[in-house]
């Protein structure tokens, strides 16, 4: 409105009519470019910095100031163009009424804030000259004191105000965004006496104008933000529902949808971390702006959703995060915390029928094996003993004696043999008794750290301390460990570490055999406790060994644990219930029968 017709008194220097549809057509343009702004689809700030450079262009302002809320955020805005162009955006604490009404006001006692809540809340005189007929306030000299006439508030009769500051002339009108939401709007010109009743009139109607168009800004600004949102979340369902991915991928996919979900994305950066694992945008780092939500698994604390702005910047000033991004990124954490426990699941399924095809196979074949080994004992027995029988001849020549000596060798390994199949089938029945597992450890030991001395290997017991009596077959657990322990030390030719460590926890005990060898690859590790597979040379080993530990854990009620790395060694670990399988058994019938 500058080069505007009007005199500082008031009066119509061209025609009352011609001006005045002159100052409804400027009003018309000035919405029009006001409401353009909102249609832009601008930020906060943008949003801020076009509407104030309209208003200080067609008022003729110096500076411009809006005060505002949107929700809990309230914030001041002002934007000057002398003595030099600048925008600032201050986040703030406005004044609130015991109703839940925001007044735009700081809960301070100057005269300015008095006056902006006297405005706010249409508390004015109308008979004093520097208020309009619809409560906005406006003066020519800030620094000239006002007297303040007997009106609605009786306490201000003799009183004066100054409102002061560095911009003489002055308007505060008021406009409301909702019904619920009320706004000031503060045009400011240096010199003293520069804005008439007319102009003042016409900047009342250019803050309703204001007011639609903060409405439509938050409107769309609000749409856009819900698409954005929306977009993540359905992103984020279109990766989970792709065949085949990891975990890994999942998250490391999803991290990156996170962005572009929030106000700034050019700004933001995020992270989630899950268990001892992060997944990080490449620009990541941590600062002062920052949301987060926490991965819940089954009432664990198992990780963090986090999104931040990297750059401090005044649109950040005003608050950095909306409430609908609270909602977002907890349901981000949501949906993070289902996709682990569905693929955890999934996992532990794919575990448990592997396990499952495992012991039926090892079942068949500990049938089979026990078949094979009733088959051949009786014949086995009768060649043993008629070439017992046959090296007790005296006329035996002793090329024959050497023959028959053979058959006898051949015969007993074939024994022992069948009796590790017998083993391994449960054919052989276990005389189960209250032992100490670390007794039964320290004796096997015994026997077999001479043999790892020997070959370079030092041995470390961790054994834990006051473990729980255990009931099983003390022969046969030693054989368990004498066969880890010999297969350990085959797999380190070149001397090693063997570590044997015992624990418990719940109602089992734990044994576990660690050596640094060789290690297996997973194709070894599967076929680990099948009878007769071996990795040794021919004459070297009857593949048995970890198959006749396999039976014995299994007939005790436990399970075993093979974890092996190639080059990185083997470690195998056993779990044995404190009770044995009878006594357990028995337990549940006389739980089921309580």
């Amino acid at each position: 409105m500058p080069g505007t017709h009007m005199k500082k008194d008031g009066s119509d220097a061209t025609g009352s009519g011609r001006h005045r549809g002159m100052r409804i057509e400027e009003g018309a343009q000035l919405s029009q470019a006001i409401l353009r702004c909102a249609n832009r689809g601008l930020a906060r700030m943008d949003f801020l910095r076009e509407v104030s450079g309209v208003l200080m262009e067609f008022c003729g302002c110096d500076a411009v100031e809006v005060r505002l809320n949107e929700g809990d955020l309230h914030y001041r805005w002002e934007a000057t163009q002398r003595p030099q162009k600048a925008v600032r955006l201050e986040h703030v604490r406005w004044t609130v009424r015991e109703d839940g009404r925001v007044i735009p006001a700081f809960p301070t006692s100057t005269d300015l804030e008095r006056l902006c809540a006297d405005v706010a809340c249409r508390r004015f005189d109308s008979a004093l000259p520097f208020f309009t007929s619809n409560g906005s306030f406006w003066t020519g000299d800030t620094w000239e004191h006002l007297a303040l006439n007997k009106g609605t508030d009786p306490r201000r009769a003799a009183e004066s105000l100054c409102v002061g500051g560095h911009y003489r002339s002055l308007v505060v009108t008021r406009f409301f965004v909702d019904e619920d939401t009320v706004g000031l709007l503060h045009l400011k010109r240096e010199r003293p006496n520069c804005f008439t009743e007319e102009e003042v009139e016409f900047c009342e109607e250019v803050a309703q104008a204001l007011g639609l168009a903060v409405a439509d800004w938050r409107a769309q600004a609000a749409l856009r933000e819900r698409i954005k949102e929306l977009t993540c979340l359905y992103g984020i369902a279109q990766v989970v529902e792709q065949p085949g991915i990891s975990l890994e991928e999942i998250l490391r996919r999803i991290v990156r949808l996170l962005p572009p979900g929030w106000q700034y994305p050019e700004n933001a950066a995020a992270r989630i971390a899950l268990d001892a694992h992060s997944y990080e945008t490449p620009n990541f780092r941590r600062t002062r702006h920052r949301q987060t939500a926490d991965i819940v698994i089954d009432g664990q604390r198992r990780g963090v959703v986090e999104v931040v702005y990297l750059e401090d910047g005044p649109e950040l000033a005003a608050g950095a995060f909306l409430k609908e991004e609270e909602k977002l990124i907890d349901a981000v954490a949501r949906e993070v915390a289902l996709i682990v426990e569905r693929k955890e699941a999934e996992e532990e399924k794919s575990i448990l029928q592997h396990q499952l095809i495992h012991a039926d196979r090892l079942a068949t074949i500990g049938q089979l094996a026990a078949g094979v080994a009733h088959e051949l004992n009786e014949p086995l027995g009768s060649i043993l003993g008629f070439a017992q029988l046959a090296k007790k001849c005296p006329e035996l020549p002793s090329r024959a004696a050497q023959d028959i000596e053979k058959i006898v060798s051949a015969s007993l390994y074939a024994r022992e043999v069948i009796k590790k199949l017998m083993v391994f089938a449960r054919q052989m029945p276990a005389r189960k008794v209250q032992v100490d597992l670390n007794q039964v450890i320290e004796e096997a030991l015994y026997f077999l750290e001479a043999r790892c001395v020997k070959a370079g290997i030092e041995v470390i017991r961790e054994l834990a301390p006051d473990m729980p009596k255990i009931t099983a077959d003390p022969a046969q657990l030693k054989q368990v460990l004498v066969n880890l322990v010999v297969n350990a030390t085959q797999a380190m030719p070149h001397g090693g570490t063997l570590t044997v460590g015992t624990w418990a926890s719940g109602s089992c005990v734990f044994l576990s055999v660690k050596d640094t060898g060789t290690g297996m690859n997973e194709e070894t590790r599967e076929k680990a406790f099948l009878p007769f597979f071996t990795t040794k040379d021919v004459h070297k080993g009857t593949g048995l060994g970890l198959a006749v530990v396999h039976g014995i854990v299994t007939s005790h009620g436990g399970s075993i644990d093979v974890q092996s790395q190639v080059g990185q060694g083997t470690r195998f670990e056993i779990r044995l219930p404190i009770s044995g399988p009878e006594e357990t058994h028995e337990a549940a019938q006389d739980g089921d029968r309580d």
